[in-house]
């Protein structure tokens, strides 16, 4: 059996009983044993897989199948499924079982998805690398001694490797677009509020965000169309009606298209990222379509702006970890207070301990309105300017990253430096814009970068369909 790239191919497969689900599970349940050496992989989830197999076995035959069926899907080490394991990544999680799944789980279980295991992150979804994850660093799928970004990096790795043919990724400051660009594969974050977060384990709860990565866009428009929607269970959830995302009908009409200047004279930016970009967008030109550069003068202010407020809201979060409710304990303490000091201190990383810090020093007294305060103005500011340049034109253009992946184990002096990686992908999160990243021609390195396009909230219809014209001629 050959790993399957599109849903649709294995779909036409299934229905006209070339192949059968439990079929296609332990195929993908075997390459995963064989194949997880970027360890994507934390876990397969193989009796209960299998069992969904048979069920959707029996419905295919009656007839009585879902949108999904077949699909074989991993997800992120932040999403609850019932029942499960589940960690974020980390010791101060190991070893807890999900009491329930999110709805977007319950989503794709309705629709026939097969949820094949969970993937590796950055711990509680806090990384620009996949280094920061108990179970070790995802490997680049292209080249191993690289980094699979972060802090989706399983789920770019596993899609890339054809280990699944879709991944569920979570994304707070890009951690499903800067992933799929370091690993040559498709990554959507919806419009905050269009996708439940009811089941993903919170980092920053008015960033944060969970979508699909792919091969495709139409596997991605079609897994968008299943989990989007209003859930009682999620206060913020819209409750827009959800359009047919699969039905991707190329347009007739021209699009305007603006591009960030600031993005492309930007000091970090790799020059053939910058060419290959430029040259795609004379094609578009080419095309009919407009493209105009814009000046976006808050560019510097962004990975600021973004760490304060997300930071801020990962201290409020993460304080539910105590060792004392669930979760990893500390087995020696004397007392109350040095149960929750010490189960703290030994169960986070150094990265999630760097960012509690930080945010409950700009919640605090004397500094919550020099800090938290003024990032929430620069926030409605930087808000305020999309929403105008979305008045204008249709799509923000800009480069996914500044670069290509890095070398696994690069030491930053500063490891706040690590922060810039988000340079080009926070900005959409700090809006609440949905954005994707679409797989460019490899770097004369060998690695894969990405192209990003923004649109104005809820326009995912015409983001995709867009995306799907460009990515065809990529």
């Amino acid at each position: 059996m050959n790993t399957f790239r599109s849903f649709q191919e294995l779909k036409s497969k299934l229905l006209s009983s070339e192949l059968t689900c439990v079929e296609v599970v332990k195929f993908y349940l075997l390459k995963i044993k064989n194949h997880n050496h970027n360890n994507s992989f934390i876990e397969t989830f193989d009796e209960s897989a299998l069992d969904q197999a048979r069920m959707i076995d029996v419905q295919i035959s009656n007839k009585n199948h879902g949108r999904l069926s077949g699909m074989i899907i991993a997800i992120k080490d932040n999403i609850c499924y019932e029942n499960h394991n589940l960690s974020a990544s980390s010791d101060i999680l190991k070893d807890f079982k999900s009491l329930y799944s999110a709805t977007v789980v319950e989503k794709l279980i309705n629709e026939g998805a097969i949820i094949i295991g969970r993937l590796n992150c950055d711990e509680f979804a806090m990384g620009s690398s996949n280094e920061n994850s108990i179970y070790g660093p995802v490997k680049n799928p292209i080249n191993n001694t690289c980094v699979a970004g972060g802090s989706s990096g399983g789920s770019a790795t596993a899609v890339a490797e054809g280990l699944c043919i879709a991944a569920l990724g979570s994304d707070t400051g890009g951690s499903i677009r800067q992933p799929a660009a370091f690993c040559g594969v498709v990554g959507l974050k919806p419009t905050y509020s269009r996708v439940s977060r009811y089941g993903l384990i919170a980092y920053a709860s008015s960033f944060d965000q969970i979508g699909p990565i792919t091969n495709n866009i139409d596997d991605a428009a079609l897994i968008l169309e299943v989990i989007a929607g209003l859930d009682e269970n999620d206060g913020t959830s819209s409750s827009r009606s959800v359009p047919v995302y699969s039905d991707l009908k190329p347009e007739k009409e021209k699009k305007s298209i603006a591009y960030i200047s600031e993005c492309f004279n930007h000091e970090g930016l790799d020059h053939e990222i910058k060419n290959s970009i430029f040259t795609k967008i004379k094609s578009l030109k080419k095309q009919g379509h407009l493209v105009s550069p814009i000046s976006f003068p808050y560019l510097d202010y962004l990975v600021a702006t973004y760490h304060v407020l997300s930071t801020a809201e990962a201290s409020s979060n993460l304080s539910r970890y105590d060792g004392i409710n669930f979760g990893f304990r500390i087995s020696n303490s004397v007392d109350l207070n040095q149960t929750y000091i010490s189960s703290r201190t030994k169960g986070f990383g150094n990265e999630v301990k760097r960012r509690i810090m930080l945010g409950t020093f700009v919640l605090s007294a004397g500094y919550h309105d020099e800090y938290f305060s003024k990032a929430q103005k620069i926030r409605r500011i930087i808000k305020n300017k999309i929403d105008a340049i979305f008045k204008t034109y249709d799509f923000i253009l800009t480069p996914t990253t500044p670069h290509v992946a890095f070398k696994i184990g690069m030491e930053h002096k500063d490891p706040t430096q690590m922060y810039l990686e988000d340079i080009f992908t926070v900005l959409a999160n700090l809006s609440g814009n949905p954005a994707i990243s679409l797989p460019m021609k490899n770097h004369s390195s060998g690695l894969p970068y990405g192209l990003q396009l923004m649109s104005e909230n809820f326009t995912e219809e015409s983001l995709l369909t867009f995306s799907k014209e460009i990515h065809k001629n990529i």
